[in-house]
C-alpha cells in the first residue's frame, strides 16, 4: 500500500485515528468526506450507508481487526472490530466480500461501546 490519507472516526463517545489506502474505492470515499451517519451494529462491526458507488475492487471475504471497508451491495462503509454473526472461529467475516479501504490506527475494540443509532462522523484528520 502506497499513499494513505489520515482520517478521524468519531462514533458515539469514541474517537479513533485511521488511514485510508490509495485504492479507487478509498479515493471515492475521500471525495465524499465529511460523512455523518447513524451507526448500525452487526456483531463487532459498525456499518452505515454512504453516498459513494463503487464496484468490487479486490474484494475480501475475511478481514482483519480494525479494517475499514466498503460493502458494494449496500453502498456501506464498514468498520470491523471483532467477529460478526457470519464469522467462523476467530475469523472476522463481512456479510459478503468487501473492498478494504483502510485501517484504524488506534484500538478498534473501543468501538464495542458504540450502540445502534449513535452518531458517526468520518472526516479528514
Amino acid at each position: 500500500m502506497a499513499a494513505t490519507t489520515k482520517i478521524k472516526i468519531t462514533a458515539g463517545r469514541v474517537s479513533l485515528a485511521a488511514a485510508l489506502n490509495d485504492s479507487d474505492t478509498a479515493s471515492r470515499i475521500i471525495r465524499a468526506l465529511p460523512i455523518t451517519a447513524s451507526a448500525n451494529r452487526w456483531g463487532n462491526e459498525i456499518y452505515f450507508t454512504v453516498a459513494v458507488t463503487a464496484g468490487a475492487e479486490n474484494p475480501k471475504a475475511v478481514v482483519a481487526m480494525g479494517d475499514l471497508a466498503y460493502w458494494p451491495p449496500g453502498r456501506a462503509f464498514c468498520i470491523f472490530f471483532g467477529p460478526t454473526p457470519a464469522s467462523e472461529g476467530d475469523d472476522i467475516r463481512p456479510a459478503s466480500p468487501v473492498n478494504v479501504v483502510g485501517q484504524v490506527t488506534g484500538d478498534a475494540t473501543a468501538l464495542r461501546q458504540v450502540q445502534d443509532g449513535e452518531p458517526v462522523r468520518i472526516e479528514l484528520a
